[in-house]
């Protein structure tokens, strides 16, 4: 079997102030999640990755859900020819509210 091509994960820094203000709890989930996620396979659709309708937050391209009952929800752009992932933001959804940050986003 072919070995895929790896990508390389840089994290926007608005997405790290994202991260801090999430439990630290949850943290090592969501690292691991990413890597195993978006390093190989980014732009392949699955059950919890998706593309994105524009305009969607941060501009992103992709969503990612992971977590307990899906809850957490990371946004990414992709750029195939440079086999690298950017991810943008990284928010939580609590039923119908989405909260990127400190702030309140349409879902």
């Amino acid at each position: 079997m072919a070995k895929r091509a790896k990508y390389t994960l840089s994290f926007a820094p608005q997405a790290i102030e994202h991260l801090d203000l999430i439990d630290a709890k949850h943290h090592g989930l969501l690292r691991r999640t990413i890597k195993e996620q978006l390093t190989h396979t980014p732009t392949e659709e699955t059950r919890n990755r998706k593309p994105l309708e524009q305009p969607a937050p941060f501009g992103a391209s992709w969503e990612l859900r992971c977590g307990p009952d899906n809850r957490f929800r990371v946004f990414y752009d992709v750029e195939s020819e440079a086999k690298q992932v950017q991810v943008l933001a990284i928010g939580v959804k609590d039923r119908n509210r989405l909260l990127i940050g400190e702030e309140e986003y349409e879902s």
